[in-house]
């Protein structure tokens, strides 16, 4: 078991994380991959819990667990997502009342989000260059930054995919990155010239200063030299759509679909869209048809003499 050391968790909540997933993978024997996932589920609950002041299990109310929800859903994370971290979260306070380290169990009336496919919300051009823009490039946390929302919305990554990424995954003299995506599945996909100028000018002059004795091989580090976490990179996300003035509500997974969305409407071949997306099937893709649909509407509606 390796609880991510970077989130700090109250000691008490700690112990009883440590219980759980000893309850669940050794007396259960659920698989590890199983097991893994409610251990990333819940470590990231009990961070937020710690973050708002909660120490202790008894502590714990419905309103904590509607914050880490309602924190999910503004991260992006789809419906699906949202429900796994409930079931994980769940199972946790069902095991602490069963075995009495707690007296109440918050999610009881807790209900999962509706699951269901909704069209993904996207920036237009002009909102991603003020994006760009309100970076401060007079700071090295502010080069990192424009280097990795130029990769992010360039490449189209998921954010997994932008965490994981290393020197040995960029092939700029191809102007392409290697990715490895759900499952394990790797692909090429090719990332522009603004892209490569920043992750070069990053990687040769920023990230040498941030790197610590403890700092592994990923591109992107916190100023503490460790990975940049999927909730480090939503909140740098969220600081600069507030600078950039914009108020549509935008998660890293916003600029992906913005990536795909613009491919689209720019002209590209939908199969060439799946690919650089790294979706298995092209039905996954074809939820930006709809976007691109609406786009083609409203230049009939302004272009044509008969609209």
């Amino acid at each position: 078991m390796m609880i991510d050391a970077s989130i700090e968790i109250a000691p008490l909540l700690m112990d009883a994380l440590r219980r759980f997933l000893d309850h669940v993978g050794l007396e259960r024997g659920l698989a590890d991959n199983t097991t893994g996932a409610y251990e990333r589920d819940l470590t990231r609950y009990l961070g937020v819990l710690t973050d708002l002041g909660i120490f202790g299990p008894d502590e714990i109310t419905q309103k904590e667990v509607s914050v880490l929800l309602n924190l999910l859903t503004e991260m992006g994370l789809e419906a699906s997502s949202v429900a796994r971290n409930l079931t994980a979260v769940r199972m946790f306070h069902r095991f602490l009342l069963a075995e009495e380290y707690s007296e109440n169990d918050p999610t009881q009336h807790i209900k999962p989000p509706k699951l269901g496919r909704k069209l993904p919300s996207v920036l237009n051009i002009y909102e991603i260059e003020r994006l760009m823009l309100a970076t401060d490039l007079e700071t090295p946390l502010g080069i990192r930054d424009r280097a990795m929302l130029e990769i992010l919305y360039g490449a189209g990554l998921r954010v997994s995919e932008l965490i994981s990424l290393t020197p040995s995954d960029l092939f700029f003299d191809m102007d392409v990155i290697r990715v490895f995506g759900k499952g394990s599945r790797e692909r090429v996909v090719p990332i522009g010239s603004e892209g490569v100028e920043w992750v070069t000018t990053y990687l040769n002059n920023i990230r040498p200063t941030l790197m610590k004795p403890h700092s592994g091989h990923e591109i992107f580090l916190n100023f503490r030299g460790r990975k940049l976490s999927r909730m480090g990179i939503w909140k740098i996300l969220k600081q600069y759509v507030g600078i950039a003035g914009i108020e549509k509500k935008v998660s890293p997974h916003t600029m992906r679909h913005s990536f795909a969305t613009h491919l689209l409407e720019g002209g590209a071949d939908l199969r060439a869209v799946q690919e650089m997306l790294g979706h298995a099937d092209i039905s996954t893709t074809q939820i930006y048809t709809h976007v691109d649909r609406e786009y083609l509407k409203e230049v009939h509606k302004t272009f044509h003499p008969r609209a």
